[in-house]
C-alpha cells in the first residue's frame, strides 16, 4: 500500500512539474466572436498606432530585471460610432514579431474597451516590447485610444506606470 501511494505521488509530481504553463495573454477572449464577418467599407479612414509595452524593466543594474504584468487597453472613445481594429501585433525589444493576437478586423462598440493581458511570467517582449495596431474609423470620428498599464509587486513593494500609443504617419 505504501509503495502504491509513493508511486502515485511520484507520478503526480512529475506530471505537475512537467506541465507547460500557457499564458493567459495568448487567448484572453475569443477574438472570433468580435470578428467582422463582412468587408469593411473603403470609405473609412485607416491608421496605425504604436504602443510601447514593458514586460521587463531594469533594476539596480542592466543585468537585473523585474518581470511585469501589462494590461493593454484598446478603447473606443466615440459615443455613437463603432470602430474597427484590423490587427494587433506584439514585438520584442529587437523588433521580432512575438505573436499576432488577431489579423481579422474586430469591432469595438461606442465607449467600449477591450484588453489584452501580458502575464508577468511572459517576459518574451523584454524591456522594449511594443504593439502595432492597424485600425479603421469613420471620417470625423475619434481615433482609437491605446494604453498600457504595467504593474509588479514584490513583497511589500509595488510599482506601476502607464504608456499611451502614438499614431504612426507612415
Amino acid at each position: 500500500m505504501n509503495r502504491l501511494l509513493i508511486s502515485l505521488l511520484v507520478v503526480i509530481f512529475i506530471t505537475v512539474c512537467s506541465k507547460k504553463e500557457e499564458y493567459s495573454s495568448i487567448s484572453p477572449i475569443n477574438w472570433d466572436k468580435r470578428t467582422v464577418n463582412q468587408s469593411i467599407k473603403n470609405s473609412l479612414t485607416s491608421g496605425s498606432t504604436y504602443l510601447s509595452v514593458y514586460s521587463q524593466i531594469y533594476s539596480m543594474t542592466e543585468h537585473k530585471t523585474h518581470d511585469l504584468t501589462a494590461t493593454i487597453s484598446m478603447r473606443n472613445t466615440n459615443k455613437t460610432d463603432t470602430i474597427f481594429i484590423e490587427k494587433a501585433e506584439y514585438f520584442d525589444t529587437k523588433g521580432n514579431l512575438i505573436r499576432t493576437y488577431f489579423n481579422k478586423p474586430i469591432y469595438l462598440i461606442p465607449m467600449e474597451t477591450v484588453e489584452i493581458v501580458i502575464d508577468q511570467d511572459d517576459n518574451e517582449g523584454g524591456t522594449g516590447a511594443n504593439f502595432i495596431f492597424d485600425w479603421k474609423i469613420k471620417p470625423d470620428t475619434n481615433e482609437p485610444l491605446f494604453e498600457a498599464v504595467m504593474i509588479s509587486t514584490y513583497g511589500q513593494q509595488g510599482l506601476s506606470f502607464t504608456t499611451t500609443g502614438i499614431r504612426l504617419t507612415n
